[in-house]
């Protein structure tokens, strides 16, 4: 299986979300059709960082990175 961990960044107000998915281009689209309530209100999303696991362990510790430390 591959993971990614992706952030995305918001074209209308700057913000970023960091996020984990199986299916990066459908999760995007998803971002962008306004079906997740935190993303919802900032579209449009534009991808600016991706990076790819085999392992969900590895996946879900550098979302969790990214997460707490703002790296980008």
């Amino acid at each position: 299986m591959i993971y990614y961990v992706y952030v995305i960044r918001s074209e209308k107000d700057n913000q970023q979300y960091i996020g984990l998915t199986e299916d990066l281009e459908k999760e995007v689209t998803l971002h962008n059709m306004g079906e997740y309530a935190e993303t919802r209100t900032s579209r449009p999303w534009v991808l600016v960082q991706t990076k790819v696991f085999t392992s969900l362990v590895d996946a879900k510790g550098y979302s969790e990175f990214l997460k707490k430390n703002e790296s980008i």
